[in-house]
């Protein structure tokens, strides 16, 4: 489990196709720290780490994961928001992250709001995905929370902490970010389809 509270970003080193699959090494600040077959959310989709090497290490992800989530965009070069999975013995800064990714959305637009950006994103009506206004949404791995909502539609206030150390920055109109709806949103709407007979 995850909160979406970004702990640093890597950079993709190399990558290497395995029949379906994509092997993709990183590197980040705390690779030292990390332990073969641990679970890391990279842009808020759960990977695997297999293999450690000096200061890189390298996640598989498989067809199913590259055709769910924007990793088949990924090059040599990129960067990506990296987030340990949760100690519960803390607080939760953030909210509940399976990171497990949903289905990607679409950038179509960013507004500087002199000091911080209003993003807004679109995503396909397939599956019973909602979100609501000060509900919380994950985005490439950040929770943020959701300042306005639309049919298959939501807009984003990014505070410039969030936009100058994850991998926010980078992004521009067009872009797909990966996209994990709330859990609890997820549970109600699947209980409400089933006394609707839906």
């Amino acid at each position: 489990m995850f909160t979406g509270i970004i702990e640093a970003v890597g950079v993709i080193e190399k990558i290497h196709e395995n029949g379906t699959n994509i092997d993709f090494t990183l590197s980040c600040p705390f690779t030292q720290e990390l332990k073969i077959d641990q679970s890391l959310a990279h842009n808020g989709c759960c990977l695997t780490v297999v293999d450690i090497k000096a200061n890189q290490y390298v996640v598989t992800a498989i067809n199913e994961t590259l055709e769910k989530t924007n990793l088949g965009k990924w090059q040599v070069g990129s960067i990506v928001n990296l987030e340990r999975c949760t100690m519960m013995n803390g607080r939760l800064d953030g909210h509940i992250v399976q990171g497990h990714v949903d289905k990607t959305g679409e950038i179509i637009s960013i507004e500087n709001k002199d000091g911080s950006y209003f993003v807004t994103v679109k995503y396909d009506s397939e599956g019973n995905f909602v979100t609501v206004p000060q509900g919380s949404i994950t985005m490439n791995g950040i929770s943020l929370t959701v300042a306005k909502s639309e049919d298959y539609q939501f807009s984003v206030a990014i505070i410039p902490y969030t936009w100058e150390f994850t991998n926010m920055k980078t992004l521009k109109v067009g872009d797909k970010v990966n996209l994990e709806f709330d859990i609890i949103g997820k549970y109600i709407t699947k209980l409400i389809g089933r006394q609707n007979g839906v």
